[in-house]
C-alpha cells in the first residue's frame, strides 16, 4: 500500500516506518519535525517527507494514499495542558480536518492514534471498547472528541479506525522519557532510586512501541471489514500494572536500586485497567511480544550502552513539554507552536 504517516519522526513514528517499509509499504512521511534534535540511539529511516505543520494539511498532500496513519499530535498530557486551546486545535480540529481531506480525496483507510486515556479516571474494573468515556486531561479529551466526529464519516469507501493505544514504553531512535516505564528505568539507572511522584496506587495498561506498530500494521493489511470504524484497545489484558507494580519491577532488574516516593506523592486521578482481548480475536495476525519486565530489561541495556545521565532525562531534550518550551524560548517555533524562519530569528 502506499500510505501517509502523519508523525513518522516521533516515538511510535520512529518505529513504526522502518517496519512498513519492511512489509513492502510504500511510505511518505508527513512531520513539522519539532523534534528534530532529540535522537536518544540510531538513525530515523529515510523516506519521502512532507515537512508540514498537521494544522496546514491540503488535499494535495493527501490525493494517491491507500491508507492514511496519523499519529502527529501533542503527544501526552502535560504538553496537552500547558495550553489545552492549542491541544484542540492541533489534535482535534486539525485531526478532523485530515480525516475530511482524506475522503475527499478518496483514501479509503483512515487510522487514527487515539488512546486508553480516553478512558481516564476509570477505577479498577477492566474496560474493552464499549466502556464509557472518562477522560480528565485536556489530552484526552481530544481524542475522544475526534473518535465521535471522524466514526460517523464512515462509510462504503471511508474506513477510520481508531487504535486505543496504552502507555507506551520501550526503546524508540527518538525516547520519551516522560512514559512511566522509561522514567523508572532512568531514575533508576542514574540515581539508585525508582523514584514515584504518585502514590503507586493507580492501574495502567502499558504497551511497548513495537507492539503498537506491530497493531498498526495489522489494522492497515487486515480484511475490510474486520477494521472498519471499529475502535481497538492497543495492549495486552496480562499488561495491566499498578504504578508501584512496575515500580517494583525495575527495581528487580536494576543493580542497587530501590523505589522511594516524592516527599508531595499523592493519588493520581488517571487510573484504568483495560481489556485488550477484542485486537486479539479479531486481528490475528496481531501477536504482541512484550511485556513489562523484557522492556525494563531493554531500557536498562540501552541506558548502560549510552551511559545516559540525570541531566539527560530530565533535561530538555527527550521530554515533549521541557523541550517545547526550550523552542519557543530560543525563539525557534512561537506560541502558536510554528516554525519561525530563520531570517525572522534574525530580525
Amino acid at each position: 500500500m502506499k500510505v501517509l504517516l502523519s508523525g513518522h519522526r516521533g516515538y511510535i513514528g520512529a518505529v513504526l516506518t522502518p517496519m512498513l517499509l519492511e512489509r513492502g509499504h510504500d511510505v511518505v512521511g508527513l512531520d513539522s519535525d519539532l523534534y528534530r534534535e532529540c535522537t536518544f540511539v540510531g538513525e530515523l529511516a529515510s523516506v519521502p517527507s512532507i515537512q508540514k505543520d498537521i494544522r496546514d494539511t491540503e488535499i494535495d498532500d493527501v490525493v494517491g494514499f491507500d491508507a492514511i496513519i496519523h499519529l502527529a499530535g501533542l503527544s501526552n498530557d502535560p504538553l496537552g495542558d500547558y495550553r489545552p486551546s492549542l491541544t484542540e486545535d492541533v489534535n482535534f480540529k486539525a485531526s478532523v480536518r485530515l480525516a475530511q481531506l482524506a475522503k475527499l480525496a478518496g483514501v479509503p483507510r483512515f487510522l487514527y492514534a487515539s488512546s486508553c486515556s480516553t478512558y481516564g479516571a476509570s477505577g479498577a474494573d477492566f474496560l474493552d471498547e464499549r466502556a464509557t468515556f472518562n477522560p480528565v486531561t485536556p489530552y484526552g479529551k481530544s481524542k475522544v472528541d475526534v473518535e465521535r466526529a471522524v466514526a460517523p464519516m464512515a462509510d462504503e469507501t471511508f474506513s477510520p479506525a481508531f487504535l486505543r493505544a496504552s502507555t507506551a514504553y520501550g526503546l524508540s531512535p527518538r525516547i520519551r522519557f516522560d512514559l512511566v516505564v522509561n522514567n523508572l528505568t532512568a531514575w533508576a539507572f542514574t540515581t539508585g532510586q525508582v523514584y514515584l511522584k504518585s502514590d503507586g496506587s493507580p492501574w495502567r495498561p502499558i504497551v511497548h512501541v513495537e507492539d503498537i506498530a506491530t497493531a498498526y500494521i495489522s489494522v492497515l493489511e487486515a480484511d475490510r471489514d474486520l477494521i472498519h470504524n471499529q475502535a481497538f484497545n492497543v495492549g495486552q489484558t496480562t499488561e495491566n500494572y499498578q504504578i508501584r507494580e512496575i515500580a517494583t519491577l525495575v527495581e528487580q532488574i536494576v543493580p542497587n536500586s530501590k523505589v522511594e516516593f516524592a516527599p508531595d506523592a499523592g493519588p493520581d486521578l488517571r487510573c484504568y485497567r483495560v481489556d485488550c482481548d477484542y485486537i486479539a480475536r479479531r486481528l490475528h495476525a496481531f501477536k504482541p511480544q512484550w511485556t513489562a519486565r523484557r522492556g525494563v530489561e531493554q531500557l536498562y541495556d540501552a541506558y548502560c550502552k549510552t551511559s545516559v545521565t540525570l541531566a539527560d532525562f530530565e533535561g530538555e531534550r527527550y521530554k515533549r513539554i521541557a523541550h517545547i518550551k526550550k523552542l519557543i524560548r530560543e525563539g525557534e517555533v512561537d506560541d502558536e507552536l510554528r516554525r519561525v524562519p530563520a531570517l525572522a530569528r534574525a530580525v
